[in-house]
């Protein structure tokens, strides 16, 4: 899974590079401003439904994707 800084800079590249504000973002994914600003900043506890919903304007969503795993087995 993508962590928080790859989502933030992911949002934010791309919010600049349509040209839209925070708000604007805000708007066409039904979110708040607040929330499109937490995700730019890396927020710890974001909500993956509505950090889909923004990623969704882009045509993206958050998945399970191969990782390093931890040195002890599961």
């Amino acid at each position: 899974m993508p962590d928080r800084e790859d989502i933030a800079t992911f949002v934010r590249t791309e919010r600049r590079r349509h040209r839209m504000t925070q708000r604007d973002l805000a708007e066409l994914a039904g979110v708040g401003v607040r929330f499109v600003s937490e995700l730019e900043r890396s927020k710890p506890t974001i909500r993956l439904d509505a950090t889909n919903r923004v990623l969704a304007v882009f045509g993206k969503q958050v998945g399970v994707v191969s990782a390093p795993r931890p040195d002890e087995p599961l």
